[in-house]
């Protein structure tokens, strides 16, 4: 029963590669546990109380973290969920099991004069790496897009006369970003060099001339690289300069809903971590400035 609703996750939800892999591994681990396939009956016969011990099992083992076993356990969900619509099951055994608590770390971010220094572009510069690899700093830092959202632009989806970029999220949800003068600037100046369409907007220069997409670990090079040398922070990642646009945004005035549109957030949840990062500012600053803050 496993393959069916990889199949169902990957063609009809849309999952990405990386999470149906992911569920996969947590049911062929769950498999291995019980030392049985789920095939039709095993789904069908495995109670409530395996799935308890099952979690206790991967508690015990110090090398699973409780956010890994809350997505252990998020997968099984889904699976029973997929097979109540299939009705092969009647009941989802998985409801009632308790994951363990997970503490949300707060995300960090780039300091504004961290950010003043990695996007400071020179306007003469006619090297094509440097443009392309100043664009997608700035446009990382102005639209708040994911890493995957980056790679998998096409030219259609930039549009500088109306000066907004259509983004495809998680399980293809589009969006609309807008985006300021600067970055259309340089937007057609890396246009200009590229030259061409190459069916992804960004691309990368072989040294025998050979045009191709640019990949995942040359994107996130090329950030932690820039990033490395104006920052301080252990951390340089593209999702660190997402984590840096909702903060930015959020302590310039918008409100949580806006950054939620933004950043192509299914719940309202997710983006209030930014709220909670610019609380514990206030806080710092707070301690730090005020006589009694510490006062015993």
């Amino acid at each position: 029963m496993v393959e069916p609703f990889l199949e169902y996750i990957a063609v009809e939800r849309k999952y990405s590669p990386r999470t149906v892999q992911a569920y996969a591994d947590a049911l062929h681990e769950l498999e291995g546990y019980l030392d049985s396939p789920l095939t039709r009956d095993k789904v069908q016969s495995l109670t409530e109380e395996q799935v308890r011990d099952w979690v206790v099992y991967l508690m015990e083992d110090k090398h699973n973290a409780p956010r890994s076993i809350k997505q252990k356990l998020s997968a099984l969900h889904s699976f029973y969920k997929f097979l109540l619509r299939q009705q092969v099951v009647d009941k989802d055994i998985t409801r009632r099991v308790l994951t363990p608590k997970v503490d949300k770390p707060l995300p960090v971010f780039f300091k504004p004069q961290e950010m003043q220094a990695a996007t400071a572009y020179d306007d003469q510069a006619d090297d094509k790496e440097s443009v392309r690899d100043s664009l997608i700093i700035e446009m990382l830092f102005q639209t708040g897009m994911r890493q995957a959202e980056m790679l998998n632009l096409k030219d259609q989806d930039v549009d500088i006369v109306q000066k907004q970029i259509r983004i495809f999220g998680k399980r293809r949800k589009e969006r609309i970003v807008p985006i300021g003068d600067s970055l259309c600037s340089l937007i057609t100046r890396y246009m200009e060099m590229r030259e061409g369409d190459y069916g992804t907007f960004f691309v990368h220069w072989k040294k025998n001339g050979e045009v191709v997409s640019l990949t995942k670990d040359q994107l996130y090079n090329i950030v932690t690289t820039r990033m490395g040398e104006v920052s301080t922070l252990k951390k340089h990642s593209p999702h660190v300069l997402r984590h840096t646009f909702a903060t930015t945004m959020l302590n310039n005035g918008a409100d949580i809903r806006t950054i939620q549109a933004l950043l192509g957030h299914a719940s309202l949840a997710a983006t209030q971590v930014y709220a909670h990062t610019t609380f514990e500012q206030i806080r710092n600053v707070y301690n730090a400035a005020h006589p009694r803050a510490n006062k015993k």
